[in-house]
C-alpha cells in the first residue's frame, strides 16, 4: 500500500514568495490574513470568504511572471503552498470556532469513550474475514494524527491514508479469504470501528475544517469519497444507539451505564481516599508542602486528581503511602465493577 505523505510544496511556495518579484502576491496575501482576523467568526461566511481568496489568487499566480513558464503541477503546488500558509496562520480563528463545534467535538469524544470500553466488531457486523488487528492499528494510527496539522490538506492526506489501509484490507481478505467484497458495506463499518478505536481528538472540527476551507476543486474523487464517509461515521456515532448495532437494547444500556461508572471511578477515589483510608481510618500522611499546595490548586481549579503536577523527586514517603492507598481503591473497586458486569452478562445468557 501506498501512504500518502505529507510533505508539501510549502517551502518551494515560500522560497518564491521571497522574491522581490512576488511582492505584490505578498501583500494581496497579508491584507487578506489582515482583514479577515478583524471580521466577526461565522464559519459559513469564512469558508466562502477563504475560497474565493484562493480562487483570485489563482488567477493571479496563473497570470504572474513569476510563473509564466511554470507546468500545472507547479502551479498546483503554488496553490497547495498558498492554501497551507493561509490556514496556518487563520486557524485560531477558524478551527473550532463556535460553542457548538466545541460541545460536539466533546459529546464525540466522551461517546466514544463509552464505546471503548465494549464495543466489538460483531457488534457492527463486521464479518471475521475483515478483523485484523495489525491493520486496524495502522489505520488508527493514521487517523490520530489528524489533529496535529493545521492545514486542510494534511488533514485530509490523515484520512487517506487510514482510508488506504482499510481499503487494502478489503482487498486481502478478497483474495487470500475468498470474501466477496461489499464495497461500502464492507468499508464503512470498519472504518466506524477503527474510529472509535482511535478516538481521534477534535474530529467534528476537523472534518468540519476540510469541509469548509480545502480547496473546493481538491475535494473530488478519492478524496472526497474517504471524506464523504468519515463524515458518514462521525454522524452514526453521534446517534448511536442499541437499534444501531447487533447488541440487545438491555445489554447495550447496561455496558454503557458501566463504561460511566468505570469513567467516574478515579474521581470518586480520590473524593473518598482524600479523607480516610478503605479501612475507614483518618489519614494524615503528612505531604510535603509543595505537594499540598499543587494539591489544592487542582481541586479549586475543578480538577480531583492529586500528585498530576507533581515531579518524583518531590514525593515523600506519605505521599508514597497514599498513592498506594488510592492505587488499592482504584482496582478494587475496579474488579468489584468488571464483576458485576460479568454477573449480568451470564444471568442474561442463562435467561
Amino acid at each position: 500500500m501506498e501512504t500518502v505523505t505529507h510533505s508539501s510544496p510549502f517551502d518551494s511556495f515560500l522560497d518564491r514568495m521571497r522574491n522581490p518579484a512576488s511582492l505584490d502576491l505578498v501583500r494581496s496575501i497579508k491584507s487578506f490574513i489582515v482583514s479577515f482576523s478583524y471580521t466577526a467568526s461565522n464559519p459559513e461566511t469564512n469558508g466562502k470568504r477563504i475560497q474565493e481568496f484562493f480562487q483570485t489568487m489563482e488567477d493571479a499566480i496563473r497570470d504572474h511572471p513569476l510563473w509564466a513558464s511554470s507546468s500545472d503541477d507547479e502551479t498546483d503546488n503554488a496553490l497547495e503552498g498558498l492554501e497551507k500558509y493561509v490556514m496556518t496562520k487563520l486557524h485560531s480563528r477558524t478551527f473550532a470556532s463556535t460553542p457548538e463545534d466545541v460541545k460536539i467535538d466533546a459529546e464525540i469524544s466522551e461517546k466514544i469513550s463509552l464505546l471503548q470500553t465494549f464495543l466489538r466488531p460483531q457488534h457492527l457486523d463486521i464479518p471475521s474475514a475483515l478483523q485484523n488487528e495489525a491493520a486496524w492499528l495502522l489505520a488508527e494510527k493514521e487517523l490520530k494524527k489528524i489533529n496535529a496539522f493545521k492545514a486542510p490538506r494534511d488533514k485530509l492526506l490523515c484520512i487517506i491514508n487510514c482510508s488506504r489501509v482499510i481499503n487494502n484490507l478489503l482487498l486481502n481478505a478478497s483474495i487470500s479469504e475468498d470474501h466477496v467484497p461489499g464495497g461500502a458495506d464492507d468499508f464503512l463499518p470498519v472504518l466506524i470501528y477503527v474510529t472509535i478505536k482511535a478516538n481521534p481528538p477534535q474530529l467534528h472540527s476537523n472534518l468540519k475544517s476540510i469541509q469548509l476551507y480545502r480547496r473546493q476543486s481538491k475535494l473530488v474523487s478519492e478524496a472526497a469519497y474517504y471524506l464523504t464517509n468519515l463524515v458518514s461515521a462521525k454522524s452514526f456515532i453521534l446517534d448511536l444507539n442499541a437499534k444501531s448495532l447487533s447488541i440487545e437494547e438491555s445489554e447495550f444500556m447496561e455496558s454503557m451505564e458501566a463504561a460511566r461508572l468505570v469513567n467516574r471511578v478515579p474521581q470518586e477515589t480520590v473524593t473518598t481516599i482524600d479523607n480516610r483510608s478503605k479501612f475507614g481510618n483518618l489519614m494524615d500522611p503528612g505531604p510535603s508542602t509543595l505537594l499540598h499546595v499543587k494539591t489544592q490548586t487542582n481541586i479549586n481549579g475543578g480538577s480531583n486528581y492529586p500528585y498530576m503536577e507533581a515531579e518524583a523527586g518531590e514525593l515523600t514517603v506519605g505521599d508514597v503511602e497514599r498513592l498506594l492507598s488510592l492505587y488499592k481503591d482504584v482496582v478494587t473497586k475496579y474488579t468489584s465493577l468488571c464483576n458485576t458486569v460479568r454477573h449480568l452478562s451470564v444471568s442474561r445468557t442463562q435467561t
